[in-house]
């Protein structure tokens, strides 16, 4: 009942933040109308994004699609409508106010999904992949967002992910599985907070300074990680170039 109870809240809560946000999309909808190709950013990322979600659900087939995952889902479902504003920003104006709006709740959601998932015991590998993916995705577009307005080095932020993942494909090596780290967390949530501050215009030069940390921060992140994959793989390669030693 106790879980029930607490799956419950997170569900409210979740989605009386995402009704809120659809109401206020729509007043500033028709205010300033996204073009077609906004609309069609949005789709597209709902679109990929879900159809990999079912294909990850369908490989686990004793998988639940818990509460944190309905969660993680409506976060996801901003960041589409967050993709939206950003692809329209590049042909043109966008309500700021909006956008800013959005990436609030979609951040702090991220501290919900996590939440729900421990108290109602439904943790699964599906669910962490998920939400990483789906933080990786939205920092990717604040990042393209911010680079309008501080410099093309800010779509630093948003790559190293994806360059980390690409880098696996040519050295199987780095897609070991990493220890967990609550620091990864830490980091990802700064930077966010950064990117959406920095959305807003105000204070470019502390804009700048903030998210030339959330950089410097990611990088000493990753770098940690291949530091790790990197002494594993030479653990591994020593443990099997170890002679057997024969007892007589």
């Amino acid at each position: 009942m106790k879980r029930v109870q607490l799956a419950a809240v997170g569900w409210a809560g979740a989605g009386l933040a995402l009704v809120l946000l659809l109401g206020l999309l729509d007043v500033e909808w028709w205010m300033t109308p996204l073009p077609p190709v906004g609309w069609a950013a949005a789709a597209a990322y709902l679109l990929v994004s879900n159809t990999l979600l079912v294909r990850g659900l369908q490989r686990r087939r004793s998988e639940r699609f818990g509460p944190a995952n309905i969660v993680t889902s409506m976060r996801s479902t901003l960041v589409g409508l967050i993709t939206g504003l950003v692809v329209a920003s590049l042909f043109g104006a966008v309500p700021v106010a909006l956008l800013v709006g959005l990436v609030i709740p979609a951040l702090a959601l991220d501290a919900v999904d996590g939440w729900v998932a421990r108290r109602t015991g439904t943790t699964s590998e599906l669910g962490a992949r998920f939400d990483m993916e789906v933080d990786a995705f939205l920092l990717l577009v604040l990042s393209v967002h911010v680079a309008s307005l501080l410099g093309l080095w800010v779509l630093a932020i948003g790559g190293l992910r994806y360059a980390f993942v690409a880098a696996g494909w040519a050295l199987p090596w780095l897609r070991a599985r990493l220890p967990y780290r609550y620091w990864r967390k830490v980091v990802t949530a700064y930077a966010g907070i950064a990117l959406a501050a920095a959305c807003t215009g105000a204070l470019p030069a502390v804009s700048a300074v903030l998210v030339a940390v959330a950089l410097l921060l990611l990088l000493e992140s990753f770098g940690r990680d291949v530091v790790w994959l990197v002494r594993e793989r030479e653990r591994v390669r020593d443990a099997v170039r170890e002679p057997l030693r024969v007892e007589d």
